[in-house]
């Protein structure tokens, strides 16, 4: 049974902020939920393109907003593409911010379009400095746009273009360091991509510059048989957070502190009590990590 509160422990007073605590992605089988019980969440992030434009769920997100911090996370700026930037979903998106007032906006490293014809599915791009240059000339345009800093997420990956020069990490942190924006930190994806391609996934969190590290995600997934003893990771958010994700995550706060972190879950959705859970989970670790820092400034 949830636990009725006009307001999560550890939430910041303002609905335009996310506090460092842990929160989960809103889908719409728990919309009429979320609105009428009002549990215990710290804050919720949603799916830009999701909310664009009329309907029920952009009215429903506007009843939910009211008492939760909202993060938006989009999935269709192709920052990564070889095309110019889609000026009209830019602009829808830049509605989208003015209506909901979102604490944090984010998009993925990834491309997702071509010659105007979208796809279904965030697609990974060479580790080149070409490819940085795009990707660098594009969220320039877009926190222009926008009039805001946004972050950028982590990819998860199968194959690896023979051609990358750069290791991703690095990629990440070129891209921090050239725009200003800051970095999601997807652990589950890190822990996916290390484990397909024989990365150190410790290694790539070292990688990182901490003080660009503005939200984590965490999420399940899967593992897929090829045959001849060889097996594959899809990130594909259809389960619990496995134990070594746990693992990695807790590494990840002993170096970039206590920072907004998401429970994501997009396939096999699960009750909202399980994504409560699974919050509580993250949220423990968060909170025995600050007060570690408090133990560390106190000796």
């Amino acid at each position: 049974m949830m636990r009725r509160s006009p307001q999560a422990p550890n939430t910041a007073a303002s609905c335009g902020s996310i506090p460092a605590a842990a929160g989960i992605g809103l889908r719409f089988q728990h919309h009429r939920e979320v609105a009428e019980e009002r549990p215990a969440i710290a804050w919720i992030e949603v799916h830009s393109e999701d909310y664009f434009g009329g309907g029920t769920n952009p009215a429903q997100l506007d009843v939910i907003r009211r008492d939760l911090p909202i993060s938006l996370h989009g999935v269709g700026l192709s920052l990564g593409g070889a095309d110019d930037l889609d000026r009209e979903h830019l602009q829808r998106v830049r509605e989208a911010i003015a209506r909901f007032e979102p604490g944090l906006v984010s998009e993925h490293l990834s491309w997702s379009a071509v010659n105007g014809v979208y796809l279904a599915d965030l697609l990974p791009l060479p580790m080149t400095e070409e490819a940085l240059d795009v990707v660098c000339r594009h969220m320039d345009q877009a926190q222009t746009t926008l009039a805001r800093k946004i972050l950028i997420e982590n990819p998860s990956t199968y194959v690896q273009y023979t051609h990358s020069t750069i290791p991703e990490w690095e990629f990440m942190a070129e891209i921090a360091a050239r725009t200003g924006c800051s970095i999601l930190c997807d652990v589950n994806n890190i822990f996916v991509s290390a484990s397909n391609h024989g990365w150190s996934a410790e290694d790539y969190l070292l990688g990182l510059p901490a003080s660009a590290i503005g939200e984590i995600h965490l999420a399940g997934h899967s593992v897929r048989d090829l045959g001849n003893g060889r097996s594959i990771r899809v990130d594909d958010h259809g389960a619990r957070v496995s134990a070594d994700v746990w693992s990695l995550y807790e590494k990840a706060l002993k170096l970039f502190g206590p920072v907004p972190t998401l429970i994501e879950w997009d396939s096999n959705i699960p009750s909202l009590d399980v994504l409560l859970g699974e919050a509580a989970t993250a949220q423990n670790l968060l909170d025995a990590t600050q007060s570690e820092a408090r133990h560390a400034d106190a000796a």
